[in-house]
């Protein structure tokens, strides 16, 4: 095992795997709980009849989550108002985390052209950054810490290293399958940062390839899975963990802590989602009773394919003409089913019980909320 200097770039990076007893006896526990979670939110996810519904909201959590770890904040409510109309007045911060989400869905679009591999990798930081950039040509990375501007890291140096490095960690990804899926997972990720194949927006670009893997691997269904909230949550964790695997070879507790974040936030995730479920129904059953002549299932879908909606979105949906969905959401905003809210020179429509439940964070503290 090579010693760490880190301010000299780590070119003796080893080789995946480790050369260390991975699945031990807490590790395959874990596992074990975390799959079982896995595979709750699946059928969880199942109950939900327009997967719309889940693929325009969790992962824009996801993305904000993801991004604020690289110190890149907005809040929910800017993202799901921005998804809605791409307001160039934006601030930067919110097309950037939007963007993480754009790079998550085409993604999972990709997995059914190819395997997870080094290009999708590129394509993905690509349109992370909004930026046509390729694995790192000119040397001199290093990672400092923020607090002190001390150099903890410099990875490999070198294009045909790094895609020696790449192709061994898309081999243990793909053929190292006498180790659990979650396993390997959490190994390729630390793998992944540790090469930083790219200049910027590593960490973004790692944390969705951990989402591809496991729909990949069959664990998910839909990239709905908020995994980087336990990273957010746990930040210092997160990057502490990742230097002692390069600097100490600490395998375990980083399996431990990747393994920890699955379980909780598939079970997060579920409860989320079961929320959701459940406040479809209320406003079904709601909408029959005070509006039945408005009422129709596929609105009420629309009302929830994300919080805030346009009178465009009713009639793409094929539910009205333009004077009678504006006609319909105005109905449903006195009686108090909907918000509306100007947004540059947009309309929009804000279900404010659905945005409400998407920005509490029960997990935490049942009031915490994201600002509004």
């Amino acid at each position: 095992m090579t010693a760490l200097v880190p301010n000299q770039p780590y070119n003796l990076l080893p080789a995946l795997p480790p050369s260390v007893e991975l699945e031990t006896k807490a590790v395959l526990k874990l596992c074990i709980e975390a799959r079982t979670a896995l595979a709750e939110l699946k059928q969880v996810g199942r109950t939900i009849p327009d997967v719309a519904v889940l693929i325009n909201t969790i992962p824009l959590l996801e993305a904000q989550a993801s991004s604020e770890i690289e110190n890149i904040v907005t809040t929910r409510d800017r993202l799901f108002r921005y998804a809605q109309t791409l307001d160039e007045k934006a601030d930067p911060a919110t097309k950037e985390a939007h963007r993480y989400r754009t790079a998550l869905q085409r993604g999972f679009q990709e997995l059914e052209e190819r395997p997870l591999n080094t290009n999708t990798a590129i394509e993905v930081c690509r349109r992370v950054l909004r930026q046509d950039i390729s694995l790192r040509r000119v040397p001199g990375v290093k990672l400092v810490n923020d607090r002190t501007g001390k150099v903890i890291y410099a990875p490999p140096e070198g294009e045909p290293l790094l895609r020696e490095l790449l192709a061994n960690w898309e081999w243990f990804l793909h053929e190292r399958t006498d180790l659990d899926p979650l396993v390997r997972m959490a190994v390729g990720h630390y793998q992944f940062e540790a090469i930083h194949p790219f200049a910027d927006g590593n960490g973004r670009t790692g944390r969705i390839i951990n989402l591809l893997f496991l729909i990949e691997q069959g664990l998910l269904e839909l990239p709905v899975l908020y995994l980087s909230r336990h990273a957010l949550h746990h930040r210092a964790d997160y990057y502490s963990l990742l230097l002692a695997v390069t600097a100490e070879h600490a395998w375990e507790a980083w399996l431990l802590f990747v393994l920890e974040g699955v379980r909780e936030t598939a079970e997060w995730t579920s409860r989320k989602i079961i929320g959701i479920r459940d406040l479809i129904e209320a406003t079904v059953r709601d909408l029959q009773v005070e509006l039945p002549k408005v009422y129709s299932r596929e609105l009420v879908e629309v009302l929830f394919t994300q919080p805030y909606c346009r009178i465009s979105d009713l009639v793409d949906a094929g539910i009205a003409k333009r004077q009678t969905a504006s006609s319909y959401l105005r109905q449903l905003r006195d009686a108090g089913f909907v918000n509306e809210v100007k947004v540059g020179r947009d309309k929009l429509f804000l279900n404010p019980r659905y945005l409400e439940l998407l920005l509490t964070d029960s997990e935490t503290d049942g009031h915490e909320q994201d600002g509004v």
